[in-house]
């Protein structure tokens, strides 16, 4: 902690240039960042009054690479934390009871005597906070009771994943201030994913919290979810002259949800063919030989197809950060049309049968190769269906690329973005 009057000066004077320079990749332009903390400096202020000392802390969004729907399978993925986060201002209020007040959003309250399940908060912010403080309180730290007021301009519904980001924000919060900064980002994002499945009542895989709580490029290999193999990938885009786009297709993803579970259910179906529960466990050679018997004994051709995509999609989430490290980046921007095409042609995300007009992301995938050619490289990206695309783009391209895409789609629906070199942190230590 340190005292208010303190951090509100050195965010107005620079004295958090340089560091806000190097979370954000922004080479220096950090007055709208020191701007937006001294606006949720305030907006506590204004919603539990003035605190003498407090604490400002970030989680970023973040961003799939490599490897579409291979996660759920125990496969690898790349993954990258983004310059869009979610931010808090933090301060002790010496009861046993934890406050956050998210802009535009309602206060949650936690008695933190009760740390139980409740079935009725499902899908809420407040369900995710308490199983944080649970699994931290598990674990042996003291929790004490604090006030938050936390701002986001992590897109919702772009695949950035903003409840991985305030999952994360929380954990960093609660570690610094309960747990002596004890955890790693490791360890938080698996409390992340604790509360977001056990608390929240959704069983998301861990990529999400992982590429937020790390920060910078993570390989992440799902062998063993319990103990998933972690390496960070040091990776500067603006080195190659690119920048990463992600563009809002304007589909909706209402009433998608049974598209979305069909892809592990037909990946699961293959696996189960060899006896196993995860396609991580087959042998890629055997399911090649078999895929004969595979197709009369299960009559699925989609799956077959979507087991095909899982293979040959993992290895490229394993051969991609080989590649950024070896500095062969057009090999890389290769390998992430490989996966793009793939997605497309046998993962078949791009569009749902159930709504065969709507085909929003496949229009904008269309346009990103009108646009680059055989520059560049795009995707789809996360979940599919619905959703956006992700696209590298040269940056002597970047303008056009911008105006044509937003021509179409419309304003604002074409976000420029940086890989952030850090995930879940504490700006004012």
């Amino acid at each position: 902690m340190q005292r208010k009057e303190e951090l509100v000066r050195k965010l107005e004077n620079g004295g958090f240039d340089e560091k806000l320079s190097y979370i954000y990749a922004c080479a220096g332009d950090t007055k709208k960042y020191a701007e937006r903390y001294l606006r949720v400096i305030n907006g506590y202020t204004q919603t539990f009054g003035d605190a003498k000392e407090m604490a400002l802390f970030s989680a970023p969004g973040r961003t799939e690479i490599g490897g579409n729907h291979t996660d759920h399978q125990h496969g690898c993925v790349l993954a990258g934390s983004v310059n869009l986060d979610v931010i808090a201002a933090v301060s002790f209020n010496g009861e046993n009871v934890v406050r956050i007040k998210s802009k535009g959003y309602r206060m949650d309250e936690i008695d933190l005597a009760d740390l139980e399940i409740n079935e009725a908060q499902f899908d809420k912010a407040i369900a995710l906070i308490r199983g944080v403080l649970r699994k931290f309180r598990d674990m042996g730290y003291e929790l004490k009771g604090f006030n938050a007021y936390t701002e986001s301009n992590v897109l919702k519904g772009s695949g950035l994943s903003s409840s991985a980001a305030f999952e994360v924000l929380v954990g960093t919060i609660v570690n610094s201030l309960c747990a002596n900064g004890e955890v790693d980002a490791v360890e938080i994002a698996k409390i992340g994913q604790y509360a977001e499945n056990v608390f929240y009542g959704k069983p998301s895989g861990l990529m999400d919290q992982m590429a937020s709580s790390v920060g910078s490029v993570v390989a992440i290999d799902f062998k063993s979810t319990e103990k998933p193999v972690v390496r960070k990938v040091e990776f500067d885009l603006s080195k190659y002259d690119h920048s990463l786009c992600i563009i809002d297709s304007g589909a909706d993803h209402a009433e998608l949800t049974n598209e979305y579970a069909a892809i592990p259910a037909d990946m699961k179906l293959v696996a189960g063919y060899f006896g196993k529960e995860y396609l991580r466990e087959v042998d890629e050679n055997e399911f090649m030989k078999e895929m004969s018997n595979i197709r009369k004994a299960i009559s699925n051709d989609r799956a077959v197809l979507r087991a095909f995509h899982y293979f040959r999609d993992t290895k490229r989430a394993c051969l991609e950060p080989e590649l950024l490290e070896k500095g062969d980046f057009d090999g890389f921007l290769k390998v992430i049309k490989e996966s793009g095409r793939s997605s497309f042609m046998y993962l078949q995300n791009v569009f749902a049968p159930s709504l065969p007009t709507q085909q929003a992301v496949a229009l904008t995938l269309a346009l990103c190769d009108d646009i680059l050619g055989d520059r560049g490289a795009y995707r789809v990206h996360g979940g599919g269906f619905a959703g956006t695309v992700q696209a590298f783009v040269p940056n002597d391209m970047l303008d056009e690329f911008k105006s044509r895409i937003e021509s179409v789609l419309g304003e604002g629906m074409c976000h420029v973005l940086s890989i952030r070199p850090v995930g879940g942190y504490m700006l004012s230590e």
